[in-house]
């Protein structure tokens, strides 16, 4: 496990390394000057100019990415021209409200996700194996944001169940420890404030959810229907064990490694689905940021940002890594024989 973490660790900071460095020339690619645009149409040629120069943005640009990498380097990704604010400051502020929808997000994939498709593989061929894939489908061919604007008109506008926008009712106000409302509100002892925070999470989460559960609902569906198949399933039969028992101990678990390696994947995908969404719910995270930054061409924070999610992404990739491997012990063989 632990040659495993190392690889993969260093796999990550050579990905990273690759992603600024595209990221910051594309960044530069972008039309539009963003001095001019930090200053406004009325400041002066002289002005725009000393802004240009505090940028760097008049050295080439091999100079101006080792500016870059040497301030990354000591944690420091300048100030956002679109809050006046240091991008690090802004990360802290807003990642942690889009960490939270994320993570209640790829948990509702797992728990809803995982059991459908066992449901539907062990009654597959008759009626809930035929629903299930049907709504699957479904869910699967639409994306995250036109499932956001459907719950919005459905569950706060026609039937007004749940919150439109924000984290939390505007009348509780509870003090910043964590940036984590569901942690802030427990730690602060306010239950009406974390039956809020949850009120307000549950429709924008299942709503960037829908899609993996499509997808692993389908997953797991396919992966134990050819696991069905195997001779051991069928010697279980003859030996008279009970359905239930071969569906969780002898069908679900082989079957649970290719959908844990998929669902990871749209578990970390899920970022760059929450950027739409988070616009939709007014939600305020580091994904409804970053389409402000990108719009004013903020390359400080369109840098910062896109690095941060990368790195999460593939944070996310290792922890699945290791989930496989603990599941899986021919891995772990595998990497004590290298």
């Amino acid at each position: 496990m632990l040659s495993i973490l190392i690889r993969r660790l260093a796999t990550t900071l050579l990905v990273l390394f690759g992603v600024s460095i595209l990221i910051f020339l594309i960044a530069r690619i972008i039309p539009g000057d963003p001095a001019r645009i930090a200053l406004g149409p009325r400041a002066s040629a002289a002005q725009v100019e000393q802004m240009r120069e505090a940028l760097h943005l008049n050295e080439p640009v091999f100079i101006q990415y080792a500016y870059f990498l040497g301030d990354l380097l000591r944690g420091d990704l300048g100030i956002s021209l679109y809050t006046n604010r240091p991008v690090m400051t802004d990360i802290a502020q807003f990642l942690p409200a889009t960490l939270e929808l994320v993570l209640l997000a790829g948990i509702l994939m797992i728990v809803i996700g995982l059991p459908l498709g066992a449901l539907s593989a062990r009654y597959r061929g008759g009626w809930p194996d035929h629903v299930i894939r049907v709504i699957s489908l479904l869910t699967v061919s639409a994306p995250a944001f036109v499932w956001a604007v459907v719950m919005v008109l459905l569950f706060s506008y026609y039937l007004p169940l749940f919150p439109i926008a924000g984290r939390i009712h505007e009348t509780i106000a509870i003090p910043v420890v964590t940036g984590f409302m569901l942690i802030d509100t427990l730690l602060a002892g306010s239950w009406q404030g974390f039956l809020s925070a949850v009120h307000h999470l549950i429709l924008p989460a299942f709503a960037l959810s829908l899609s993996g559960i499509g997808q692993a609902a389908r997953l797991t569906r396919s992966n134990m229907a050819e696991t069905y198949e195997q001779p051991y399933i069928e010697m279980a039969h003859a030996y008279g064990f009970p359905d239930g028992r071969i569906a969780r101990k002898y069908a679900f678990k082989p079957s649970l490694i290719p959908s844990l390696t998929i669902i990871g994947l749209d578990f970390a995908a899920l970022l760059g689905n929450a950027f739409l969404v988070e616009n939709i719910f007014a939600w305020p995270g580091i994904s409804r940021y970053g389409v402000g930054v990108i719009l004013q061409k903020d390359l400080n924070a369109i840098v910062g940002t896109v690095m941060i999610i990368s790195a999460t992404f593939l944070i996310a990739n290792i922890i699945v890594d290791l989930l496989v491997a603990f599941i899986n012990p021919r891995i772990r063989f595998a990497e004590r024989a290298k």
